[in-house]
């Protein structure tokens, strides 16, 4: 392993993965609790499952982001496309992060305004930290030739 910075985004990405597929077995109550918005968790606790294909969804995105970050760090076989990849992993989380900090305070949008501003600040602090992860941890691979 010769990138700690992106073994750590690694691991915090199955971390993400994991919440989101809990959420699936934890039922409403969980969708309630990790953001995900009382519409969300209403069409859960009518039996709908479009709230478990968009979590499953999700949580196999980020999953696919967490291997990508174990190739940058060297701990498995180098991916396709891995610098880009890497590249656009970093920029979601950072403009997710950086995007959750600003837009709940200048819009009225329900779509907005189902979740809390303090879901919107901490899941927004969060995705900062791990776009930082990615970032620092993509920045170095960059430097390293022959990637």
């Amino acid at each position: 392993m010769n990138n700690n910075t992106l073994f750590t985004a690694g691991i915090l990405s199955f971390i993400a993965s994991l919440l989101h597929v809990a959420c699936v077995f934890g039922g409403p109550d969980w969708y309630r609790l990790l953001g995900a918005g009382e519409q969300m968790a209403q069409m859960a606790e009518q039996g709908s499952m479009y709230p478990t294909y968009v979590t499953l969804a999700i949580s196999v995105i980020i999953a696919i982001w967490g291997f990508y970050a174990l190739s940058g760090a060297g701990v498995i076989l180098k991916l396709p496309l891995l610098k880009t990849a890497l590249g656009l992993i970093t920029a979601v989380y950072l403009i997710r992060g950086i995007a959750g900090l600003i837009i709940p305070f200048l819009t009225s949008s329900q779509i907005v305004h189902q979740n809390s501003i303090q879901f919107w600040i901490i899941s927004s602090i969060i995705c900062c930290i791990y776009g930082s992860f990615y970032l620092f941890g993509t920045l170095k691979l960059w430097r390293i030739k022959n990637v």
